[in-house]
């Protein structure tokens, strides 16, 4: 048994997230059932980020044991046939048995991108939340100093989070704009169900003056969801990617 390492790029408009749901296409059941056909013998992926509905990724990492006998950096030419245009696997090498991407440290980055501008762009709408306030850049990057570090996050994860602690690293958070485009980038340890989404409707608000960049401090001691901002749409997350 070989123990097979896959990089996945997606677009993750019309999937319903990463993980194998009782309805609707997932991007983990979609892998499952190409690898399963390619390699003829029933295959289960395991993702190292189980992205929401909508959210996209340039580089989430999958592992999967096989009995094949191709050649694992083979593997991604032949499952990328059998893949729609919008799941391309950007990698596959092999990997150590006992390698688990969920269970050794790493540290995930992910971009929440916003159009800041009066009137949306049609080429940006599915990878880009569109907000037409304007925003204070500055304000945001003020704010943005306060979340790095380690922190209690659990004002800034869903109620339905299920883990054993709410504590998590943040290594950096920048703010950038380039023209119309204001792009938070966030890399840490790991992250909550919905974190980094409200850490950007957190920002947005501190940054459309609804709050005080000092007032990230007063949330993070709250440890409580309703003490932070509303949860961004989902559609302006990417992850880019994971270091091991």
């Amino acid at each position: 048994m070989r123990r097979i390492k896959i990089i996945v790029a997606y677009d993750g408009t019309k999937y319903h997230g990463w993980q194998i749901q009782p309805t609707g296409i997932t991007i983990e059941g979609v892998l499952n059932k190409a690898l399963t056909e390619l390699l003829k013998e029933p295959i289960v992926v395991i993702g190292a980020s189980r992205t929401d509905s909508g959210v996209h990724s340039l580089g989430n990492v999958a592992v999967f044991d096989t009995e094949t006998k191709i050649p694992a950096e083979k593997i991604s030419y032949a499952l990328n046939q059998r893949l729609p245009e919008d799941i391309v696997v950007q990698d596959s090498c092999e990997i150590a048995p006992d390698f688990h991407p969920r269970r050794c440290q790493s540290r995930k980055t992910y971009e929440y991108r916003i159009l800041n501008r009066t009137f949306p762009m049609p080429r940006h709408r599915y990878d880009t939340y569109f907000f037409y306030r304007k925003i204070d850049v500055d304000l945001m990057r003020q704010a943005a100093q306060y979340f790095i570090g380690e922190h209690d996050f659990k004002s800034f994860c869903s109620i339905h989070t299920q883990t054993e602690t709410t504590v998590r690293t943040i290594y950096e958070l920048t703010v950038a704009k380039e023209e119309d485009i204001i792009t938070i980038r966030i890399s840490g340890s790991g992250f909550l169900y919905n974190m980094v989404r409200i850490v950007a409707g957190t920002l947005i608000q501190v940054g459309i003056g609804e709050r005080q960049p000092e007032e990230v401090a007063d949330i993070l001691a709250a440890c409580d969801r309703s003490a932070a901002g509303p949860t961004a749409p989902a559609h302006g997350l990417t992850m880019i990617g994971i270091q091991f």
